[in-house]
């Protein structure tokens, strides 16, 4: 979790930064003149939850899609480490190469071997690039789908955490067959005969949160976003301008409130106030609270059934009339 001097700040956060700076100086100036201010400080770090409960309990959907794409935000290995322990991480999709934007590997959850599986973005300019900004290739979604038919040989459940942009749209990712690679990966996850858990962690763009994306449960963290495309994206469609976007945001419903309306997903994940980026620690202990007991409920019910209760929920989805 990065120091408040390194910690970033989106425009909507900047009344929590001043307080911030408030105790900085405060902290100087105790340092300096030796007097006691550790009331004003104490004021001041309750006054900085007050802020960020505030702040959050208004947000706008673009807001949240901002919030979700925080650059201090924990990602995939983040939630892995913090939650588990023993990840043995696995590489390669046994055909073209080893995708770094799409990580999995078992790990020892509360005394369960899970299989985590995720999009990873980089935490850093050079680990972006490596890390592809967490878009993969379709080598990614087949070392993803090669480890969900080990964790099924192995009759052990799947947790999928998805924070992608979408799947990469390259002309090298089309040659290799990149919509092939999501629809194998969607066609399969529906047949897996183990728990299969999806949670989306930050973004959930397109067919490349859906190519990790179809489970037993479906959960959204508190600042997310899912859909089909994103608010640029679609404001550059729809306007010609990405100027839109916020009007874009709002029109997708992309929220996880929206989204738990229209029953595309089982349940919103809170986080800790102000953001996951706040608390790492904080943020992987709700995620793991939520995680253990669904795993267990999940465990009980019989591979069939798990597998028509998945084709039932999936197929449900959706607003149609017939004539």
């Amino acid at each position: 979790m990065p120091s408040n001097a390194n910690r970033q700040f989106l425009d909507f956060e900047r009344p929590v930064k001043d307080l911030i700076d408030e105790i900085e100086n405060a902290k100087s100036r105790q340092e300096k003149t030796k007097i006691d201010m550790s009331d004003l400080i104490a004021r001041l770090e309750h006054n900085i939850i007050e802020k960020r409960k505030e702040i959050t309990s208004h947000l706008t959907s673009w807001q949240r899609v901002q919030l979700s794409r925080h650059p201090d935000r924990p990602y995939t290995l983040k939630y892995i480490d913090k939650m588990t322990t023993h990840f043995v991480e696995l590489y390669g999709d046994r055909t073209v190469k080893d995708d770094k934007a799409m990580v999995g590997g078992f790990a020892s959850l509360e005394g369960e071997t899970v299989m985590f599986i995720g999009q990873q973005k980089g935490i850093n300019t050079k680990m972006r690039q490596l890390r592809n900004f967490g878009m993969a290739n379709p080598e990614g979604y087949r070392k993803a789908l090669r480890l969900m038919k080990l964790a099924e040989k192995f009759n052990k459940p799947i947790v999928t955490l998805i924070d992608t942009p979408g799947a990469y749209p390259g002309l090298e990712a089309e040659e290799r067959g990149q919509g092939e690679a999501i629809a194998r990966n969607i066609y399969e996850m529906v047949r897996l005969k183990v728990p299969v858990i999806c949670v989306i962690i930050g973004e959930g763009a397109s067919g490349g949160a859906l190519g990790i994306g179809v489970g037993d449960r479906v959960f959204m963290m508190e600042n997310t976003w899912y859909t089909v495309i994103s608010p640029e994206s679609c404001s550059s469609i729809l306007w010609r301008s990405w100027e839109k976007k916020e009007v874009a945001a709002e029109q997708l419903r992309l929220t996880a409130e929206k989204m738990l309306g229209f029953g595309l997903i089982d349940g919103i994940i809170p986080e800790p106030i102000g953001g996951a980026h706040w608390d790492y620690d904080a943020a992987a202990k709700i995620l793991k609270d939520y995680l253990v007991p669904v795993i267990k409920e999940l465990k009980e019910i019989p591979a069939q059934e798990r597998v028509n209760g998945r084709i039932e929920k999936f197929g449900r989805m959706g607003f149609w009339e017939e004539e």
